[in-house]
């Protein structure tokens, strides 16, 4: 039996997306471990706050891909900052996404869309874009291993997901000011 045979096509579409992530950031372990966990906490989040199939897609597609520019970002301006990462990813993102020949253009547009402002944090739209961002959060914040006061302000200002922000307490004691 192949991997693939026992998921559906959905499932089968982000697998051959992370397969085809890891590959990109072959020999950059930190790179992939990042975005699968970024994926899976965005999947959990989604899940958890019953955001539709379609949304749910467009939304696990995006975290897999959101770091993508970071490469282009090194090798053009020598950083890999958010700012630069916001406009270098996208066109990356769009070449892989065209390449699959899996995704529809409007899923392309919304998932490059994503990639191009997953750090920024002052107009916040749309659950797939919140739920992104509260997952890289997650991940950066004990990857940056951030301080308990910093963890709070992130908790105040940008977790808005019942689910994100229960994440954020189990993982971090927020809530039990074990911080």
């Amino acid at each position: 039996m192949k991997t693939t045979e026992f998921i559906g096509a959905a499932e089968r579409q982000l697998y051959e997306l992370a397969s085809r992530m890891v590959a990109y950031n072959a020999g950059d372990p930190k790179r992939i471990q990042h975005l699968i966990k970024v994926h899976y906490f965005a999947r959990m989040i989604g899940l958890a706050e019953h955001v539709d199939e379609a949304t749910q897609l467009i939304l696990e597609a995006a975290a897999i891909v959101h770091d993508i520019g970071i490469r282009i970002c090194e090798q053009k301006y020598g950083v890999c900052d958010g700012k630069h990462q916001e406009l270098e990813g996208p066109d990356e993102a769009r070449k892989l996404l065209t390449d699959m020949g899996t995704f529809s253009e409007v899923q392309i547009e919304r998932i490059c869309w994503l990639v191009g402002h997953h750090h920024t944090y002052d107009s916040i739209t749309g659950i797939d874009y919140q739920i992104l961002v509260e997952a890289d959060f997650l991940v950066n914040i004990y990857e940056d291993n951030l301080p308990a006061d910093a963890i709070r302000k992130v908790k105040e200002k940008i977790f808005k997901t019942s689910a994100g922000r229960a994440l954020l307490d189990t993982m971090f004691g927020v809530e039990n000011n074990t911080l």
